[in-house]
């Protein structure tokens, strides 16, 4: 399904029971059907194991839509079966559930999660022996349960483990992405991180937008690199091509994204190119969004543009993120040039390598005008 069917069902998962179902219709329940299918096993994370057969069965209206899982050792693979073309051997287990509700669990927000049309068939009950030990199939339903149930279950540090992103382990920059993002999880978000890993080479990275498509269970997520990686899109993940400091090559990205709710630069962190990108995206992030800059130490490194020796350059990521701080206080500040950001830069967060930019108006108005804001003179501070 194309990103604007999935935007469309996502924004349905958080209405009504009716509006999902016609949305459903409107969209194609076998193309809905696909859709959750793909991003259910995604999330349920089967790791190869004993060979086993789950039948699910997705029911919307009188239409049953089946798919075949098989797990074994070389993994996991899944098909449609059309009518007719049902295997006549039992499977191990299926799973009957109607599609609104799975659809609603994968992509509404948070306590949306129901079961209530959930059936769980086992295929050995006749089979005495399958009761004294535990069988490859329990586990494989368990995961596939709680990928439906639990899918803010997960934390970010464990994602990035799973996935391999170094957001973790040398960096230590998931206690705080949760600290900005948790209470947005179950939001029906835009997201675009700047750098999609792997350097140079075209068959590596992606780690980390696969951590944020799980995290963020409603989100479109988009990554942009300088080398082709578009063949890591899938689901709700897109990759696109461009460089991070040419205006041109953002223009078209956010021609395909539109208003991003959270960008994320974890590019080449040469402190222009960041520069670059900032300035281009900044205006165009929605109100209330974020902008995150990892990875902020090389503001000191010349290699990447940084200064070793000069801590407030401008011309450097963290020299400039600096200004911005002056910027928050805009309207007390007398005979400061105005910067094109500052009525739009709501709050700042540093950590360790790492910066948070809130965008929202910021135009409280300063202290009254009877409040002196000259040099105190002596009198006064004997006073």
């Amino acid at each position: 399904m194309e990103r604007h069917g999935i935007g469309r069902l996502i924004s349905a998962a958080g209405g009504s029971a009716d509006g999902i179902t016609a949305t459903i219709g409107d969209l194609g329940a076998e193309a809905v059907a696909a859709a959750a299918i793909g991003e259910w096993l995604h999330r349920a994370d089967l790791p190869p194991g004993p060979e086993a057969t789950v039948h699910l069965r997705l029911r919307y209206g009188t239409t049953t839509i089946r798919y075949g899982v098989e797990t074994g050792p070389a993994g996991v693979t899944y098909r449609p079966h059309s009518d007719g073309d049902e295997p006549t051997v039992a499977p191990d287990v299926s799973l009957t559930q109607d599609l609104t509700e799975v659809a609603r669990s994968l992509f509404g927000p948070r306590g949306t999660q129901t079961s209530a049309s959930r059936v769980i068939r086992w295929g050995h009950l006749e089979d005495p022996t399958a009761f004294d030990r535990p069988l490859p199939t329990y586990d494989v339903v368990r995961r596939l349960v709680d990928a439906l149930d639990r899918p803010y279950a997960i934390g970010l540090a464990e994602l990035c483990v799973r996935y391999g992103s170094d957001k973790w382990g040398h960096h230590t920059y998931p206690r705080r992405y949760e600290q900005h993002f948790d209470h947005l999880r179950d939001q029906p978000l835009t997201i675009l991180e700047i750098g999609v890993g792997g350097f140079g080479d075209q068959g590596r990275g992606g780690a980390s937008l696969e951590v944020w498509r799980r995290y963020f269970p409603r989100a479109l997520v988009y990554g942009l690199d300088i080398v082709d990686k578009s063949h890591l899109s899938a689901g709700r993940v897109t990759v696109l091509q461009g460089d991070q400091s040419s205006p041109t090559d953002l223009a078209r990205v956010l021609e395909v994204t539109g208003k991003p709710d959270i960008v994320i630069d974890d590019g080449s962190h040469v402190s222009p190119h960041l520069l670059a990108s900032f300035a281009y995206l900044f205006p165009h992030l929605r109100d209330g969004g974020l902008y995150v800059m990892e990875d902020l130490q090389t503001s000191y490194w010349p290699f990447f543009g940084g200064r070793a020796s000069t801590y407030t350059d401008p011309a450097t990521s963290l020299g400039f993120l600096k200004t911005l701080i002056d910027g928050l206080h805009h309207e007390d500040i007398v005979g400061r040039a105005p910067a094109a950001t500052d009525p739009d830069i709501g709050g700042l967060h540093f950590y360790h390598n790492l910066a948070f930019i809130e965008k929202e108006h910021n135009l409280d108005g300063g202290a009254p005008s009877w409040i002196p804001r000259g040099v105190r003179q002596a009198a006064q501070v004997s006073g």
